[in-house]
């Protein structure tokens, strides 16, 4: 039949026997071929043929297909260079995040010229005004909110200590119009029942007062006395408002009070007025040998009246405290109607040597009410953790064995750090 013809003929004349291919002539006449560019095309179909024709040997199609990537990996390399997915989004990312200028984009439109923002810049004034307001915040309690003048003297004859107020220079304005209603009110502490007050100056900021204040005193308790001026802005229809506060601790720092001394102090920003609660004293003697610590609270003075009576009724507790919680309590018995108790009481605690840096005492004085709840009048505590006094005391006990420490605590109002784990003292 004449299609068999063509088809028994078509092998002779169009592929060469396998013999043929496998001969050397026939693969240099294929490399040769092979570096020859106008070939490519015919080569590339070639390899595509050869996934599916059997005629091609094995070792003609290896050869075609490395010259092929061969040639396409030199292409590539002197376009762009290769990269992943995940470098490209990276790229894309960095203008936002930096200015870049020297990033190698490849063949991407170098990207537009940005106009200069504010966006995004650091300020460093910013930062600058912030840390000003942050130091005045910081200092705001030991501003000074202008200056008072006031004279002292002591009228032996009398027993009588004379406080003159004179007047008070650059005070802060309180009202909206820029000026302020200015009067001082005079404690001699600890008697707070006895409170003077002078007259109200409307509209000044440089009030003058020239006023005098006697103070019923005996001259040997002067030394435990301490003056309070408290300087206040008169306002009709709400609270007055505090402007400061001074406190001169020793009367006798500018003189002996035998004539009259003027003294001119600093009013220290204060928004309400100072409560002096009392103070108390009390011995501490660590045993190490025995592992026993004993507390004696000796005697308070000067006491926070709780009562309508201008009494109170005080006792103290002392809890042992050992990381936050409380591990014991023990308490003196109940003075009546006094603010100067005196107990000579001792409380013992067994606390081995190891754990003496571990524990710390709460010392609370409380106001005995028989009905409602026993209220705190002030509270100080001593141990290795404490501050001030109280760490001293406690390092003081330690450092003298067997020997009985006693020094004055101020105290002072319950914090959040002096709690135990109980909120119930």
């Amino acid at each position: 039949m004449p299609w068999r013809n063509k088809e028994a003929s078509s092998p002779s004349s169009a592929n060469p026997p396998l013999e043929a291919l496998q001969s050397p002539s026939f693969r240099g006449n294929m490399a040769d071929k092979l570096k020859d560019p106008s070939t490519l095309g015919f080569l590339e179909a070639a390899v595509k043929i050869s996934h599916t024709s059997p005629d091609i040997p094995a070792e003609v199609q290896m050869s075609v297909k490395e010259h092929i990537m061969r040639h396409t990996r030199l292409q590539r390399q002197t376009t762009e260079p290769a990269s992943s997915t995940r470098h490209t989004s990276f790229k894309r990312h960095l203008p936002r995040q930096m200015h870049v200028s020297s990033v190698d984009y490849g063949n991407e439109l170098p990207p537009a010229a940005e106009q200069p923002t504010s966006i995004g810049r650091i300020k460093p004034e910013l930062y600058k005004q912030k840390s000003v307001d942050g130091d005045d915040a910081k200092s705001e309690a030991t501003k000074s909110c202008g200056k008072i003048n006031f004279s002292l003297r002591y009228d032996y004859e009398t027993e009588t200590l004379i406080v003159r107020i004179l007047k008070a220079f650059d005070l802060p304005a309180k009202d909206f119009c820029g000026s302020s209603d200015p009067y001082v009110k005079i404690y001699l502490l600890p008697d707070r029942k006895c409170k003077l007050q002078t007259r109200v100056h409307r509209k000044t900021l440089n009030p003058t007062f020239d006023e005098n204040f006697h103070f019923p005193v005996p001259y040997e308790e002067l030394a435990d006395r301490k003056l309070h001026l408290s300087v206040f802005d008169f306002d009709r229809f709400s609270r007055h408002d505090m402007i400061g506060e001074v406190i001169m601790d020793n009367l006798f720092e500018a003189s002996d009070l035998s004539r009259e001394t003027s003294i001119w102090k600093d009013i220290q920003y204060a928004t309400s007025e100072s409560v002096d609660l009392g103070e108390i004293m009390f011995s501490l003697c660590y045993l190490p040998t025995a592992g026993r610590l004993t507390l004696t609270v000796i005697k308070c003075r000067n006491l926070k009246a709780m009562d309508i009576t201008g009494y109170s009724d005080p006792y103290v507790k002392v809890s042992l405290l050992c990381d936050g919680r409380r591990l014991k309590k023990k308490k003196t018995t109940i003075k009546k109607n006094t603010l100067n108790p005196v107990y000579n009481e001792a409380i013992i605690f067994d606390i081995p040597p190891e754990n003496m840096d571990q524990v710390s005492l709460l010392i609370s004085v409380m106001d005995y009410d028989r009905v409602g709840h026993n209220e705190i009048i002030g509270v100080c505590r001593v141990g290795i953790n404490a501050e001030g006094l109280g760490r001293d005391h406690w390092n003081e006990m330690l450092a003298y064995p067997r020997k009985p420490i006693a020094h004055w605590h101020s105290l002072v109002e319950v914090k959040k750090s002096f709690k135990e784990g109980n909120p119930r003292l």
